[in-house]
């Protein structure tokens, strides 16, 4: 065996290992995906099916068994890929790797505390690696688009969303004032969230306003409402209108095990080591 300059081993098992667990372009390395697929998804309609009480009284022992074979399964996958990868905690950070261990820890929480396990239905998105089983990267790149836009907005949104939220505490205080707890706004937290339900046109209708001035503040509320909604929208389009798009390939890379690299690149942009 040989070492690169970047010290990772061109040949071995951990390589073997690492292009059947994370990459699709080998018979095996499509096999595995598939299979996982499938035992991602039949593992979150165990949690599903469980959750229903007639399932669960008659079905209850075979539920149980199926969750932690599949636990139990997905544990030893977890440890694989940790195992394949050059750089493990740096998978163990990244998006997929944090995934990967939540879709395993309930199981075991639920030893101390019953009825955690039904938490396990994060697992559904563990199929987002089917963009990359089928080598639909164009889809791939549709979402790189999204998320560098979202990341190019972040600090309108957070100035946008603090403006929110100073409305909304100035017209709860008003409304409660206003309206006092004869007709529901028993306090300024309650009339906040009164504000924030009627700014998002949401209404659920547990709590209105009885007077004249409430009912004509709530109107204004309603109205402003419709205008803020706009906002986030424009903000994140006028990024995805900016935002260049980049062809980027389904390769993982060897030493941290991320992905979403262009596909002329010959180095990890997550951590620098050599495609």
């Amino acid at each position: 065996m040989t070492l690169q300059p970047n010290n990772q081993p061109t040949t071995g098992w951990r390589n073997v290992l690492h292009e059947i667990i994370f990459e699709a372009d080998t018979p095996a390395g499509k096999l595995f995906d598939v299979v996982l697929i499938c035992s991602i998804i039949l593992s979150v309609a165990v949690v599903l099916l469980d959750s229903v009480a007639g399932i669960r009284v008659r079905y209850g022992a075979i539920l149980y068994a199926a969750e932690w074979f599949f636990t139990i399964l997905f544990t030893i996958e977890y440890i694989l890929r940790l195992i394949s990868v050059h750089r493990p905690l740096r998978y163990a950070t990244s998006f997929f790797g944090v995934v990967d261990l939540l879709a395993i820890l309930p199981t075991y929480i639920s030893l101390f505390i019953p009825g955690s396990q039904y938490l396990l239905t994060i697992r559904v998105l563990r199929l987002l690696r089917i963009f990359r089983v089928f080598k639909l990267a164009t889809y791939l790149s549709e979402a790189q688009l999204i998320v560098t836009a979202l990341r190019a907005s972040r600090r309108k949104i957070s100035v946008f969303l603090f403006a929110v939220l100073t409305i909304v505490i100035i017209i709860g205080s008003l409304m409660y004032v206003v309206e006092g707890g004869e007709n529901g706004f028993v306090s300024i937290p309650t009339s906040i969230y009164w504000a924030i339900v009627t700014l998002t046109t949401v209404g659920y209708g547990d709590i209105s306003p009885q007077t004249a001035v409430g009912k004509a503040l709530a109107s204004m509320v309603m109205i402003i409402g419709y205008a803020i909604i706009a906002v986030p929208t424009g903000i994140v389009t006028v990024e995805l209108s900016q935002a260049t798009r980049h062809m980027i390939t389904t390769q993982a890379c060897p030493a941290c095990g991320l992905q979403g690299h262009d596909r002329d690149a010959q180095y990890c942009k997550h951590c620098g080591a050599h495609l």
